[in-house]
């Protein structure tokens, strides 16, 4: 399900991320809400992914909407490596 050069942005809630997906969408942005992989250690256990090709419009629109993720990292060589982290704080708020 995850391929090398995904990326997947990672929630602390259930709701952020739903809320996330339906908003992306809705914009026409093209992500996929999967089962985060265990590797990741997830509080909600799912996780959105996206391409490296639209991260900067998905992260973009995510942050007009105040709903970052808590993290994002990219699928590389069989592992998960973090590459953005968020430090604004916002992203326990529901």
């Amino acid at each position: 399900m995850v391929q090398e050069g995904h990326l997947l942005a990672v929630f602390n809630s259930g709701h952020r991320v739903m809320k996330a997906e339906g908003i992306l969408k809705a914009l026409g942005l093209p992500v996929l809400l999967i089962p985060a992989p265990r590797q990741l250690q997830t509080d909600c256990g799912l996780a959105l992914r996206f391409s490296d090709d639209d991260r900067e419009r998905i992260m973009q629109a995510l942050e007009r909407e105040e709903l970052l993720p808590a993290f994002v990292s990219a699928y590389r060589g069989g592992l998960y490596v973090t590459t953005w982290v968020n430090e604004t704080g916002d992203a326990h708020i529901t």
